[in-house]
């Protein structure tokens, strides 16, 4: 009977308790596929999971985790076979189902990927679900026009953030001049390591735009943001430009008009990563594969243990956390 260890949250009369806890296989949800986990990330819905905020999961006991990496250790499925390399990411995962804060979970197959040949389980984690969505926001660009040779900047809101952090390596990589928007200008020199040549103080940004068009700027954006700062993305857009929307820490709601969609024909694209289809998810990754290396990711990562979530979860709550925190399941 193999045991091992998970972040365990349990209900006591309404009161939500984590503790480290060590379970056995007989433990495990029904799944397809048994996978050995490698190497977690905490995100912001991860804190808020871990802090009993949002509502997010409906049953305990629970264990958290929107994604994970690791080694097949049991297959059912055709698709896995033992001792394959996966990713796993969205699907509810960590919210509705299991997930990653545990040596081990069970799966569905279909809520796999492969792990490209070039990529280790650690580089996919350090990317996890914000890689997954700055790389889905960086090809909707491309998709409806957005090239190298085009004057102008590509702008990152919330760059500091990890979605806005790997867009910022992304968008650089590739050959675009990136600006930077963000509350922290002693941040600049993070974000210049991140290949970002241009910095926005977002104070101008989240002033809201006071016409309905302003000066054309920005040939891109993806916008973690939201709010009056989505509303001055929008009148500042070149035309036919485009905004790839991924967050709202600047709330859900903003005012516009239809006049940048008439008069300069951009597009405000929604990108979800949870229930990505797997044909793009498996073009999203290798793509992360060929442009990002693990070298690339170190400046944007802090790695924590499975004990140190609870307190670290209540940084990223507070807005102190930069780029990515990459979770050790074995510590």
């Amino acid at each position: 009977m193999s045991r091992f260890y998970a972040l365990l949250q349990e209900d006591y009369d309404g009161k939500i308790q984590s503790s480290i806890a060590q379970l056995k296989d007989e433990d495990l949800p029904a799944g397809e596929v048994t996978v050995c986990i490698d190497w977690s990330s905490l995100n912001y819905k991860d804190a808020l999971i871990l802090n009993n905020l949002g509502r997010l999961v409906a049953q305990y006991p629970h264990i958290p985790g929107i994604d994970f990496s690791g080694t097949v250790e049991h297959s059912d499925s055709a698709k896995f076979n033992v001792g394959d390399k996966v990713i796993l990411t969205g699907w509810r995962v960590g919210e509705q189902f299991w997930g990653g804060f545990s040596q081990k979970a069970r799966v569905r197959a279909d809520w796999l990927v492969p792990l490209p040949s070039s990529m280790t389980t650690r580089q996919a984690m350090v990317l996890g679900t914000a890689g997954l969505t700055a790389m889905l926001a960086v090809e909707s660009l491309e998709h409806l026009g957005l090239t190298q040779d085009q004057p102008g900047e590509v702008l990152v809101t919330g760059a500091v953030g990890g979605v806005g952090s790997i867009a910022t390596l992304i968008l650089s990589r590739l050959g675009y001049t990136v600006a930077a928007s963000t509350w922290h200008p002693e941040q600049d020199a993070y974000l210049r390591t991140l290949g970002a040549s241009v910095f926005i103080d977002r104070s101008i940004l989240a002033k809201g735009a006071d016409k309905p068009l302003l000066t054309e700027r920005w040939k891109g954006c993806v916008d973690n943001v939201g709010g009056p700062t989505l509303s001055r993305i929008l009148a500042e857009l070149q035309w036919q430009a485009s905004v790839a929307s991924c967050g709202y820490a600047d709330g859900m709601e903003f005012r516009s008009t239809v006049l940048p969609f008439l008069v300069r024909g951009v597009n405000l694209l929604g990108i979800e990563s949870t229930h990505c289809p797997l044909p793009r998810r498996l073009r999203a990754w290798n793509r992360l594969a060929e442009i990002l290396s693990e070298e690339n990711l170190e400046p944007i990562l802090e790695e924590v243990g499975l004990s140190e979530l609870s307190e670290v979860s209540k940084r990223i709550l507070a807005g102190q956390v930069r780029g990515r925190l990459l979770v050790d399941v074995h510590r």
